[in-house]
């Protein structure tokens, strides 16, 4: 009598990883589609030699949908949307691994790997000049407003000058890099009259200026290790006549009367001579004929 015995593969073995604890860095100009970490490096093996079914998760809110696996079958994770170090710097992925589809009914084993993800900021954003105003609510782009400022006609300035809405300063925006800014004038410098310090932005007078015609400087900021990252701002500087007396008022006191019920805008009279609008002058020895 011959007895054929079948043995039948009992589901009693869980699928495991061979690293269940993984950390990568990646660079933020990373780009789409590059692979994070290989197949073979995530690849659960089971004793029972069940097909592997794999899921991605994330565990941190509004890091999802940036990196995914290729397939079902296939636990390479690979970077879907480009990175932003602003928005998020670090991530933590769970990749589960099931010996059934997820849908199955029949009992299932499952194991799971933690991925760290270590976001590496990269030298992405040309330098800002300050103050700037953030464009976006991501703080992605700050834009600045022109400096001006003023220097006397005949008159030279030994000392940096003084402008609006303060000095020239620009830093570079990958704050985690922070390379250093070296200053230049590229345009709108006549004579060369101005020059800049190239480390410090302070802006000075080589000569004066003989005639009242203003400037208008273009002042670049480039990141010393990389030339290619520069930003260009506008400098206006006018020229004016020396300031030698301030402005005064003809009177000290003014007295004026205002009718009850007149319209907005209605004029304000002199007070003992409602026929005469009030006026208010003041005069400047600078400039006695206005």
């Amino acid at each position: 009598l011959e007895i054929l015995v079948t043995v039948l593969n009992e589901n009693d073995n869980s699928p495991m990883f061979a690293q269940p604890n993984l950390t990568r860095t990646v660079p933020e100009d990373t780009e789409v589609d590059t692979a994070i970490v290989a197949r073979e490096v995530l690849s659960a093996a089971d004793a029972d030699l069940d097909t592997i079914y794999y899921e991605l998760t994330t565990t941190l809110q509004d890091t999802d949908g940036y990196f995914a696996i290729r397939g079902v079958n296939n636990p390479e994770i690979y970077l879907q949307k480009a990175l932003d170090y602003d928005k998020f710097n670090s991530t933590t992925l769970l990749l589960y691994a099931r010996d059934r589809p997820v849908s199955s009914p029949d009992p299932t084993k499952t194991a799971t790997a933690t991925i760290t993800i270590l976001i590496e900021q990269s030298d992405t954003r040309a330098p800002w000049f300050l103050p700037c105003a953030f464009l976006h609510a991501d703080a992605s782009a700050c834009i600045s407003s022109p400096y001006s400022g003023r220097v006397n006609i005949s008159e030279m300035s030994t000392a940096p000058l003084l402008l609006e809405p303060g000095p020239i300063h620009a830093v570079d925006p990958d704050y985690t890099i922070s390379d250093r800014i070296v200053y230049s004038i590229v345009g709108g410098n006549t004579d060369e009259v101005f020059s800049v310090d190239a480390d410090t932005g302070n802006l000075t007078m080589n000569k004066i200026v003989t005639s009242p015609d203003s400037f208008l400087l273009q002042v670049m900021a480039t990141q010393a290790s990389n030339l290619r990252k520069y930003s260009v701002a506008s400098v206006e500087i006018k020229v004016i006549n020396k300031s030698n007396y301030p402005p005064y008022f003809q009177t000290g006191i003014y007295n004026g009367t205002a009718f009850v019920g007149l319209p907005r805008g209605s004029f304000v009279y002199q007070a003992g001579d409602p026929s005469t609008p009030l006026v208010i002058t003041a005069m400047d020895e600078d400039f006695p004929d206005v």
